[in-house]
């Protein structure tokens, strides 16, 4: 269990306990120095931590430990941690000892702490080493132990409360494999508190298999980036990373010792990172990339071309689906979950220079998955999220917010809660020779415009524009609200030119994506007929149990429109786009959302 929470409320002061809580939302409170892998911890006295590195510059400081080529090889490195002493609310910069154990975490039944490493030895096989300590993450003289050859590891180590054991979530390479194509899902476990080890692997998870409207194959990953879970009963869920268009479920009815074959989950998300938290109560928070990218291409047309791994489907060409995440909560251990709320948009989602932003100084991804968790006080949850400095955060919200069943917007925030990026034609596939990993540049499709009756407000304008620098015509606004089975939602439009499409879903999707027709739950054109001229109130009253939606104009019926892909978990966005994908200059405004 999270044992420390009572530790940081001991050490915050007044001043401290009334600014944490006074956060609600998601609030960010850092721009970290690190991915979020296993890098956040807490220390017996209540300090949180965040571990990374800076890059330095030649000649500064001639006793700094330099980590050589860490993710830039032609710069030096030193570690440092991030230090709040008031519940993450601020924070202060530290050279890390480079003797001692850091980032550790520490096993509630024994006292030891434990972090585990994976390397690279020469011939890049990786391997995973375990440092421990009954001290603490200060300790210079830990012990350390290997655990396995050909292991990556992403999570930190899982303390078991039904029994006396430590479960590290890893993945294991394959004895010839080359790439992470091969890789699979495993469990390090040990039974005397971190002295030694066992492996136990789990099955693959399906290949992708390229259908429409998909024309070219995905990065494999058969079941990666595993996060575990205890539940109530002692029942360990595992959640994995896949090239399937959902997360994959393994199960373990003996804490870890064999696991079932792994299955699709109802929770969208392609080639992202699983992460599952138990809180002190027992409820479970389910942090993951709720998003589906672009089609793919025909990567034998791409240009610039690519090579032939990244062309068959060894590496990645692009990510378009790592800019937005959410969170969600169980009270029943994983059987059913609510919220499905945006936790954060990629702060760059629209840069136009979004493939070399920054550099490669402080990793390649520029994206918002990847996490880990801390629970705090009061109810409230902090959050590390995302990978490169000009992306990931630290971020505290209160549990309650999750609870939420209402939303509005009239614009006068800005369009801080919407998607909207279109893609420049860019360059596909990884670093290379040249900054940028996976991505493709941005810029805004919609944009703010002045309401025409001239009352100074602000709407949205949606259109089609002929560029020949973008990569498809399509504009769209994605928005974000509480799940729920039945609700209604409203948004007031003008359509001017040849029809708004209006969507209802349980994920994210592109706001330029031509097929979330074909992928909606419902599904509706609305034309410039409908709305004769003026701002028009347009409700979609849906009931996901019935399977059906009713669409109404200014608060008269439409047409009821039928369920076209099952909601388990209810609906969470709306999506907007032009009807047509390109010719519509005329486009639609858009001046109010609300979801009830």
């Amino acid at each position: 269990m999270n044992w420390y929470v009572k530790n940081i409320e001991e050490h915050l002061s007044e001043e401290g306990k009334h600014f944490l809580q006074s956060i609600y939302a998601p609030k960010v409170v850092l721009h970290p120095l690190s991915h979020a892998y296993h890098s956040l911890c807490v220390t017996d006295d209540g300090e949180i931590r965040v571990y990374g590195i800076r890059a330095v510059r030649e000649g500064e400081g001639e006793d700094i430990t330099r980590i050589v080529g860490y993710a830039d090889p032609k710069r030096a490195y030193e570690g440092v941690y991030h230090a709040s002493r008031d519940g993450g609310i601020s924070w202060q910069l530290h050279r890390a000892n480079p003797k001692a154990l850091g980032h550790a975490f520490k096993n509630p039944r024994t006292g030891r702490w434990m972090v585990a490493h994976f390397g690279y030895e020469y011939g890049s096989t990786p391997y995973i080493t375990v440092d421990y300590s009954d001290i603490g993450p200060d300790d210079e003289h830990y012990h350390s132990v290997r655990v396995d050859t050909r292991s990556v590891c992403h999570r930190p180590p899982l303390f078991l409360t039904k029994k006396d054991r430590v479960i590290i979530p890893a993945q294991c390479r394959d004895q010839d494999a080359k790439t992470p194509s091969d890789n699979h899902a495993c469990m390090h476990i040990s039974d005397d508190n971190g002295e030694s080890w066992k492996t136990v692997h789990l099955s693959p998870a399906p290949r992708f298999v390229p259908e429409p409207p998909h024309k070219g194959p995905r990065w494999e990953n058969p079941g990666l980036e595993p996060s575990v879970a205890e539940l109530s009963d002692g029942t360990l869920l595992c959640m994995l990373r896949t090239s399937q268009d959902f997360f994959y479920a393994s199960y373990s009815y003996d804490h870890g010792d064999s696991w079932t074959e792994p299955a699709p989950t109802p929770f969208h998300g392609v080639l992202t990172s699983p992460y599952l938290f138990t809180l002190n109560d027992g409820r479970l928070l389910w942090i993951f990339n709720n998003t589906k990218p672009l089609p793919e291409e025909d990567l034998e047309k791409v240009f610039p071309p690519l090579d032939p791994d990244t062309a068959a489907g060894v590496w990645e060409d692009v990510f378009t689906n790592r800019d937005a995440n959410c969170v969600a909560i169980s009270e029943d251990d994983g059987a059913s979950f609510l919220g499905f709320r945006e936790m954060a948009r990629n702060e760059i989602r629209n840069t136009c220079d979004f493939r070399t932003s920054g550099g490669s100084a402080s990793g390649n991804d520029k994206s918002i998955h990847q996490f880990q968790a801390v629970e705090l006080p009061f109810g409230k949850v902090l959050v590390h999220y995302g990978q490169h400095d000009r992306s990931a955060r630290v971020c505290i919200f209160d549990i309650r917010w999750l609870y939420e069943t209402t939303r509005q917007n009239d614009l006068r925030q800005g369009m801080d809660d919407f998607s909207t990026q279109v893609y420049l034609k860019s360059i596909s596939g990884g670093g290379g020779n040249f900054p940028g990993h996976c991505a493709w540049n941005r810029t805004n499709g919609v944009v703010p415009v002045p309401d025409p009756s001239g009352d100074r407000s602000e709407v949205l304008f949606m259109r089609n524009t002929a560029d020949p620098v973008l990569y498809n015509q399509q504009q769209g606004v994605v928005w974000n609200f509480p799940a729920s089975r039945t609700g209604e939602v409203t948004v007031r439009m003008l359509v001017r030119g040849r029809g708004a499409r209006v969507s209802l879903l349980d994920l994210w999707m592109n706001p330029c994506d031509e097929t979330v027709a074909d992928f909606a739950d419902f599904t509706t054109v609305i034309t410039k007929a409908d709305c004769a001229g003026r701002f028009t109130d347009v409700t979609l009253r849906y009931d996901t149990v019935r399977g059906q939606c009713e669409v109404l104009l200014d608060g008269a019926p439409k047409a009821t429109l039928p369920m076209q892909a099952p909601a388990p978990n209810g609906l969470c966005y709306l999506h907007l786009s032009c009807a047509t994908v390109s010719g519509d200059a005329e486009g639609t405004l858009l001046k109010y959302f609300e979801k009830k």
